[in-house]
């Protein structure tokens, strides 16, 4: 007959609670533009276009309509573009049994990779002028960054979370 506390683990360790991720981070790009700015960005750069498309017309350099419109075509483009790109996004989790790293394109493409904790370790560059530039998981031959799209300041905390989590995984063996 067994006696005492059946739920503790002889080592320490719970099983139930080893996949459970210690430290988890969804990391979306950069996007200083909404939906609401896109659309005042558009109405000004039009009006000011059909403005000044509408005086040069008049003043007999009617090619020039065609070409602003064309600038306005390029415009919406580039911006949509960018707004389909925003929609992808990187899932990071650490757990003591594994580094988990996925990333999500915009076409919803899923990417992924899963590293040992004990092998892996974190790669920093920094710059003086501009922050933390690049922030990579290494784990034997296989290198992956991490939050390639953020900004220098949510790259920085992407990166103490990691290392905490790694410090804490590293710890406890």
């Amino acid at each position: 007959m067994v006696s005492g506390n059946l739920s503790a683990h002889p080592d320490g360790l719970d099983p139930a609670t080893l996949d459970r991720p210690l430290y988890t981070a969804v990391i979306r790009p950069n996007q200083s533009l909404g939906r609401d700015g896109f659309r005042i960005v558009m109405v000004l750069c039009c009006a000011v276009s059909l403005v000044t498309s509408i005086a040069c017309w008049r003043a007999g350099f009617w090619p020039i309509a065609g070409f602003f419109g064309l600038d306005m075509l390029a415009l919406y483009v580039a911006l949509k573009v960018s707004f389909k790109r925003g929609r992808s996004f990187e899932e990071v989790a650490i757990s003591p049994l594994e580094v988990s790293l996925a990333r999500i394109d915009p076409r919803g493409g899923r990417r992924e990779w899963r590293f040992n904790p004990l092998w892996t370790k974190l790669a920093r560059l920094d710059d003086e002028e501009f922050g933390l530039r690049r922030l990579t998981l290494i784990s034997r031959r296989e290198h992956v960054v991490v939050a390639r799209d953020a900004d220098p300041a949510e790259r920085e905390r992407v990166a103490e979370g990691l290392a905490s989590a790694l410090a804490q995984v590293k710890k406890g063996f």
